[in-house]
């Protein structure tokens, strides 16, 4: 029974001195670091502030076209009069604007842009219905 007794306390001290070395101040730090940051609501996004200025048809092309080149789903296509000129005689541009922002129908907000500002958006609102 006594060497059962001392052989669960040496397992039990080695076991100890084992997890000693996991707890050096490097690796508590390494376990805990910040693996991404907080980004409050209203505030610029680091994304935002360092992103490369784009033009319009460089977002439409990395962002709008999936849906708006074919008509994806019910999306107007691009500098199509007939799929257009009814949303904007109903909501005006700027209504088309919101919709954009906001969401509308398939479309979420933004589209696929989520770091597009808002007057990328409109910009690109614009390169779409560009001639209508």
């Amino acid at each position: 029974m006594k060497v059962k007794a001392l052989i669960a306390m040496a397992v039990s001290l080695g076991l100890s001195a084992a997890h000693a070395q996991e707890m050096s101040d490097e690796a508590i730090k390494e376990r805990t670091k910040p693996y991404g940051e907080l980004n409050v609501a209203g505030a610029q996004t680091a994304a935002a502030t360092t992103a490369k200025a784009r033009t319009p048809e460089e977002i439409f092309n990395g962002a709008c076209a999936m849906c708006h080149a074919s008509g994806l789903m019910g999306a107007p296509r691009a500098n199509n009069a007939a799929d257009w000129q009814p949303r904007l005689d109903e909501r005006g541009l700027d209504g088309v604007w919101q919709n954009a922002l906001n969401g509308i129908n398939a479309m979420p907000p933004r589209g696929t842009c989520t770091d597009c500002s808002d007057d990328d958006i409109k910009a690109t609102i614009e390169y779409m219905i560009e001639g209508i």
